[in-house]
């Protein structure tokens, strides 16, 4: 295979790998979004959703040139509910 084909298939598997990740931040986002919504509720605020896809975008930033994003807690969602409250 020509050094050619190989930077064309490099490149499209990356290219893959940045649209996955998109996709995987939209559903964290929305996921987020939901906790924020419940704890506004007054709803117990659930994380497991959002962590869920963290791990997934995690995972996948092992393969490619996309970031790390950090675990969500309660906590953080509490506090930027009590932050937007003010």
């Amino acid at each position: 295979m020509s050094v050619h084909h190989e930077i064309t298939k490099h490149s499209k598997k990356q290219h893959k790998l940045v649209n996955t990740f998109h996709q995987l931040e939209a559903q964290r986002e929305a996921a987020i979004d939901r906790a924020v919504a419940r704890g506004q509720a007054g709803e117990s605020i659930d994380v497991s959703e959002v962590n869920l896809v963290t791990q997934k975008i995690n995972d996948l930033s092992k393969f490619g040139p996309v970031p790390n994003r950090k675990y969500v807690t309660v906590e953080m969602v509490q506090q930027y509910i009590d932050k937007i409250r003010k």
